[in-house]
């Protein structure tokens, strides 16, 4: 399965259902900008975007939410390496109170993955960072990062936005 995003503005992005009525597209905002996502296994249907695989989904994306992705650059030689960890990781997030899906997004070109999560609020995101879970999940988090990272890490979030 892959996953499919693109930018843009509110005002053209909105379109882009009645341009392709057999998509679920999924809108989400931050601040100015506005960010649609959808998966499927045809070809992406946005002119400029990006591409993914789906390596892992865990729970249902929904209309509504907050959601949160963590863009890792990888190194080529520290793909398996990256992509294992999260195959062999607990389930800790998929069971706080709030969490609604989870993805882990392989970019088809370039090096910077994706970790989707997706929350019922931005509160529930917040109790999940303050959790023992999290704790644990994030172990020697605040260490060097890994040898295969190109760049540091960056968080983007975005609040779900309903297109009427």
């Amino acid at each position: 399965m892959n996953a499919y995003m693109t930018n843009g503005t509110f005002e053209f992005l909105k379109k882009l259902p009645k341009q392709h009525p057999d998509i679920s597209f999924y809108f989400m905002k931050e601040s100015a900008s506005t960010l649609v996502y959808y998966e499927g296994k045809g070809k992406n249907v946005f002119a400029s975007g990006r591409a993914y695989d789906i390596v892992i989904d865990n729970g249902d994306l929904q209309v509504n939410g907050f959601v949160v992705m963590n863009n890792i650059p990888v190194a080529d030689e520290g793909k398996a390496t990256f992509e294992d960890k999260f195959k062999q990781r607990q389930q800790d997030v998929e069971t706080m109170p709030g969490f609604q899906a989870f993805r882990l997004l392989r970019p088809k070109n370039g090096n910077t993955y994706v970790v989707l999560t997706q929350w019922a609020s931005e509160n529930d995101f917040e109790n999940w960072k303050n959790s023992n879970q999290f704790k644990q999940a994030h172990k020697g988090g605040d260490a060097k990062p890994p040898a295969y990272f190109l760049d540091r890490p960056f968080i983007t979030s975005y609040h779900m936005v309903e297109v009427e």
